[in-house]
């Protein structure tokens, strides 16, 4: 049986995973400085993005997401294994994201992934300190779109 605190824990956790997403989504990239710690590291590279700290790779979502119009990140089936004040997890992402075409136009490419963090209990709350993308699938990807096949 679940202690409160493991309950908790994994509710936070999970909890964590969407004020990602939902910050992501409305473009509202200081939010993230509630998922990630200062010196977090991130590796995007999976799906075709940058690798780097915390500051680097929030600084470039910014600068990339910019580039498609409409997308959302759906997160689910997180699992969870707590070790005191550590945790590690392991989420999918479902990424349909609207892409604009070099002629005219936008197409909507579907990307499937999934998010394997390490995770710390810090005085503000649990945080990610490192994040690695493993891709899964693509669908409907533009030619000057460039993703590792997954």
């Amino acid at each position: 049986m679940l202690s409160l605190q493991e309950i908790s824990d994994r509710m936070e956790i999970q909890d964590l995973m969407t004020v990602y997403a939902n910050a992501i989504d409305s473009r509202q990239f200081d939010r993230l400085d509630q998922v990630f710690t200062a010196d977090a590291y991130i590796d995007y590279r999976g799906m075709g993005g940058i690798d780097g700290r915390y500051p680097d790779v929030k600084a470039w979502l910014g600068q990339v997401m910019q580039h498609f119009p409409k997308y959302f990140h759906m997160v689910a089936n997180t699992e969870i294994t707590l070790s005191g004040d550590k945790a590690t997890a392991r989420t999918v992402c479902f990424n349909p994201m609207d892409t604009p075409l070099p002629g005219g136009g936008s197409q909507v490419m579907f990307l499937g992934l999934w998010y394997r963090d390490q995770l710390l209990r810090t005085p503000a709350g649990w945080r990610i300190t490192e994040r690695v993308e493993e891709g899964c699938f693509q669908h409907n990807v533009p030619d000057h779109v460039k993703i590792p096949n997954a």
